[in-house]
C-alpha cells in the first residue's frame, strides 16, 4: 500500500470488518464563492462517479454559475445535489462564535433571510433545489428550525455535535467529519482524520463529510481524490445524496 495513502488504512479496515453497508455523504459548503475551486473540486467527484451535495449561499450565486451548477445537474441528477446556505453568509453575533441565524436575531429577520434565500435560489435552480437547509458555521437557534420548517424545507443540515432541534416534521442530518477539523487550534493531521472517519463508521450511521472547496489545494484535492477511490470500489461503502439518505431514514 502506497505511505501517500496509508492514512486510509483504517477506513478501509473498518469498512472491511462491518457487516452492514455505511452510507456516506459529503456536504461542499459555500458554493457561490471560489468558482473555479469548485470546479477542480467536482472534477474529482466526477472522475469516480460519487455524488455530491453542495450548499450553495444565494447571495452569491450568479445567473452564470446557477445556469452552470443546473446544467451539471441536467446532466447526471444522481451525482450532484444542491441546497441552501444560508443567505449570504454573514456574521451577526457581535460576541461569542460566529452565527448568521443566531441568538440576536428576531424570528421576523431570520424568517426574512430565508424566505427571501429560498426565492432567489428557486428562480435561479428551479426543481434541482432540494429542501435541504445548512446554516453557515452549522449553527442557528430553535428558531431558525421552526422558520425552516414553515417555509417546507424538510432537512436542517448542521455538525453531529449540535444539540438536535427535535421538531417534527425538520429531519437533521448532520456531518459528522470536517475535513478541516482541529484540535486545540491546530489542523487534525491526515492520519487522524482517517481514524475519526474510521470510528465514525463503526458507529454504522451515516457518515457525513464537509468540505470547503475554497480552502482547498491541488494537494487537498488529491487527498479526496484518495478517498473517493476507496468508497467509490469498497462493497460496503455507499456515497449517496443526501437528499437519497433522508427518504432511507
Amino acid at each position: 500500500m502506497s505511505s501517500m495513502t496509508a492514512w486510509l488504512d483504517p477506513v478501509r479496515e473498518a469498512l472491511d470488518e462491518s457487516d452492514a453497508s455505511i452510507n456516506f455523504f459529503f456536504r461542499d459548503d459555500d458554493a457561490g464563492w471560489a468558482n473555479d475551486e469548485f470546479r477542480a473540486l467536482l472534477a474529482c467527484f466526477r472522475r469516480h462517479s460519487v455524488p455530491i451535495d453542495i450548499a450553495v449561499i444565494p447571495s452569491a450565486l450568479t445567473a452564470e454559475f446557477a445556469a452552470e451548477i443546473c446544467a451539471l445537474h441536467g446532466e447526471a441528477p444522481a451525482l450532484i445535489g444542491i441546497h441552501q446556505h444560508g443567505f449570504s453568509h454573514t456574521n451577526h453575533e457581535v460576541v461569542g462564535r460566529k452565527c448568521e441565524f443566531g441568538a440576536s436575531r428576531t424570528r421576523r429577520d431570520q424568517y426574512s433571510d430565508i424566505q427571501l434565500g429560498n426565492t432567489k435560489l428557486k428562480a435561479m435552480l428551479g426543481p434541482a433545489l432540494d429542501p435541504i437547509f445548512t446554516p453557515p458555521w452549522n449553527r442557528c437557534t430553535e428558531i431558525t428550525g421552526e422558520c425552516l420548517r414553515e417555509l417546507g424545507f424538510r432537512v436542517l443540515s448542521r455538525d453531529a455535535t449540535a444539540l438536535s432541534l427535535a421538531l417534527p416534521g425538520l429531519n437533521e442530518l448532520p456531518v459528522s467529519v470536517d475535513w478541516f477539523a482541529k484540535k486545540n487550534g491546530a489542523r487534525l493531521s491526515f492520519e487522524c482524520l482517517g481514524a475519526l472517519i474510521a470510528n465514525t463508521v463503526r458507529q454504522k450511521q451515516p457518515v457525513g463529510i464537509m468540505l470547503h472547496h475554497q480552502v482547498m489545494n491541488e494537494d487537498e484535492r488529491h487527498l479526496v481524490n484518495d478517498l473517493l477511490a476507496l468508497l467509490s470500489t469498497h462493497p460496503q461503502a455507499h456515497c449517496k445524496l443526501m437528499r437519497e439518505i433522508n427518504e432511507g431514514c
